[in-house]
């Protein structure tokens, strides 16, 4: 088995292949290391010179020009707001930028500063054309973080069949898709993290043609005054998921939808996040609260084994 390694988007990735596949594989990881570089370099909010930060600092001020790749990029945000009904919404900047997990702040931010960052959030605010596109309000901005990471590995995923490659597994910060498997098995054994228990695992998944995402607060958080606030944010409060929702794994055609159904599930809690993912054909969520684990009935078909 062989292993590349490499970080993007911000986080730790890795893609693993067969070595019968030795030739094909080593072109392969050169395209997609190329490809992802590309992605990152055009689309990460955290990159100066990208196409994303010079849409958000021309906030209010003017439009910015648009290929057909970013025009497909900012359909893909459209429907992602859309099949969640706003709890994904490309525009949450203004909050990621009054939340900062990094560090356990002295105090919250003050109500009037969420409430202010608030206000520049709506995706129905964008402007667009064909070609173009124009955030009206001075301090909007655009953040794909939500879903570019899902997309990013469906694409390397295509990259991968398209080279005739069989057993391949794309990894990119648990963001998961598999094709074949690992040499042992005819699946990839995945496994389902504890959201009680960060780095441990409750279950096991074995998936092939399957994508998995995972969504949790365990990753990123801090503690003040005894109360954790996580990372995941509720766009119609402005302030982090406080529910009791402690996990959400899905398994999904694609990567995309994985991710799409795992984060608004938490976000909208075991109940209603369920009913969200049964509209969607082939998804298979499961949420682990403070009041135990649910699922949909076919989650079950994915488990290998629980401890």
């Amino acid at each position: 088995m062989r292993h590349l390694q490499f970080r993007a988007l911000g986080t730790a990735c890795q893609i693993k292949f067969r070595e019968r596949e030795d030739c094909r594989a080593l072109q392969y990881a050169a395209e997609a290391l190329d490809w992802i570089g590309k992605f990152e370099a055009k689309f990460s909010r955290f990159r100066a010179d990208s196409l994303v930060s010079q849409i958000n600092a021309s906030a209010g001020k003017q439009w910015v020009e648009t290929d057909a790749e970013t025009e497909q990029m900012l359909d893909v945000a459209e429907g992602v707001f859309r099949l969640t009904d706003g709890i994904l919404d490309p525009t949450l900047l203004p909050l990621l930028g009054v939340w900062d997990w990094k560090v356990v702040p002295a105090a919250l931010p003050e109500r009037s500063r969420v409430q202010k960052a608030l206000s520049l959030v709506g995706w129905r605010r964008v402007e667009r054309r064909p070609g173009g596109i124009f955030l009206p309000e001075p301090g909007m901005g655009l953040d794909f973080g939500g879903f570019g990471k899902e997309l990013a590995v469906d694409a390397l995923a295509k990259l991968a069949r398209n080279a005739g490659l069989k057993d391949v597994l794309v990894d990119l910060g648990r963001d998961v898709y598999a094709m074949g498997g690992n040499g042992k098995q005819a699946f990839w054994h995945v496994g389902v993290e504890d959201g009680h228990h960060p780095g441990q695992c409750w279950a096991g998944l074995a998936v092939t043609e399957r994508a998995v995402s995972s969504s949790g607060n365990y990753a990123r958080q801090f503690t003040h005054g005894g109360v954790s606030y996580g990372h995941i944010l509720d766009p119609r409060t402005g302030w982090p998921v406080a529910n009791g929702m402690k996990a959400v794994t899905v398994v999904a055609p694609t990567c995309l939808e994985a991710g799409i159904y795992s984060t608004a599930a938490f976000v909208l809690g075991t109940k209603k996040g369920l009913k969200l993912a049964s509209r969607a054909p082939g998804v298979s969520l499961c949420a682990q609260s403070e009041q135990g684990i649910d699922g949909s009935r076919n989650f079950g078909d994915w488990l290998v084994k629980a401890s």
